[in-house]
């Protein structure tokens, strides 16, 4: 699994800025090489888990770049969290959003110890956010 960011040159900085929407991460470097290397180690760090190791690489598409990591459930995880402090959310909050009397269920999901299905991330994703919508792409 990959996540999509963008990357575009400031002409004010002249600086390379890269941006993971779904992580909300974003960070620069003087060329697209070193902006790419400022984005992994910036989530490695965010994510807390040293085991997590990040790549990004440019896209084929102009002014996209993917993001993906050694253990994806990991990358998951870390975006459900991600998305819940973003929306200034608790696991209690999301776990109620999904008709859940206890946040264990949800916690799990975001601590990575369970996996969600493609399904069950959507239904996660749609709890913190209704307006959130996954989408897959090929290539």
């Amino acid at each position: 699994m990959k996540l999509e960011g963008r990357i575009w040159k400031d002409e004010k900085t002249k600086c390379w800025v890269v941006y993971v929407p779904l992580l909300d991460i974003s960070t620069q470097g003087r060329s697209k090489k070193q902006a790419l290397a400022m984005i992994e180690d910036a989530i490695q760090i965010e994510a807390e888990k040293e085991a997590l190791k990040i790549q990004a690489q440019l896209s084929r598409e102009p002014g996209v770049f993917t993001v993906s990591a050694n253990d994806p459930d990991s990358l998951i995880a870390f975006l459900l969290k991600r998305q819940r402090t973003c929306h200034g959310l608790s696991m209690r909050d999301v776990a109620r959003r999904l008709a859940s009397s206890s946040p264990t269920a949800y916690a799990q999901y975001e601590q990575g110890k369970r996996a969600p299905s493609l399904g069950k991330l959507r239904e996660l994703l749609h709890a913190i956010d209704p307006q959130l919508e996954a989408v897959l792409k090929a290539g």
